[in-house]
């Protein structure tokens, strides 16, 4: 996997902070990302992939500390099988604590969210001090992208920081499962 400089990465830290969306590789297509507790900063994504609100989004973190956050995972029935898969290209759809905002959750009263072991974008949200936003880097009903060539001729004219790096060893989006039910959703 490629290696990204600190200093690269404190400045990708830095767009989320100032409320930019940031492009980086995860487990199987380049992501789009954001701080999640910015609604402008989501609603700027949003309309980048066009992109209703209602669908809700994923997070990833690099940590369970930065899910605890998010979700009570003490209270899920299948816990231990979603420990198990973590850190790791598994999403689970988890029901979100109270105060998690709408503009996440979407219609929905729970959160997609993702331990990921890919390294660029574990140190992505290690910088920048929590869970992040990740949402696949195209515009709603294109397919992924998994070309970096393709990634900047989308989105350079947009407002997108772009953090370099190779995309993991998936061919599909991560698998999504209902963590109540533990039916598999993707």
């Amino acid at each position: 996997m490629a290696w990204v400089s600190r200093f690269r990465m404190r400045r990708a830290a830095d767009a989320l902070r100032c409320g930019e969306v940031v492009a980086y590789p995860t487990e199987a297509v380049y992501g789009l990302g954001c701080d999640p507790f910015d609604a402008h900063a989501v609603q700027s994504l949003l309309r980048l992939k066009r992109r209703p609100e209602a669908k809700g989004l994923i997070l990833i973190a690099a940590d369970l500390d930065a899910v605890d956050r998010l979700v009570d995972l003490a209270a899920v029935p299948l816990r231990r099988k979603i420990l198990a898969t973590w850190p790791g290209p598994v999403t689970w759809v988890i029901p979100a604590r109270p105060e998690v905002p709408r503009w996440l959750r979407g219609s929905h009263d729970s959160l997609a969210l993702r331990v990921t072991a890919h390294p660029v974008a574990a140190a992505l949200c290690r910088a920048f001090g929590g869970a992040i936003v990740s949402t696949s880097a195209n515009r709603s009903g294109q397919s992924p992208i998994r070309s970096p060539l393709r990634l900047r001729r989308e989105f350079s004219c947009d407002k997108v920081h772009f953090v370099p790096g190779k995309l993991g060893n998936e061919r599909q989006p991560t698998r999504i499962y209902d963590a109540t039910s533990g039916r598999r959703l993707r």
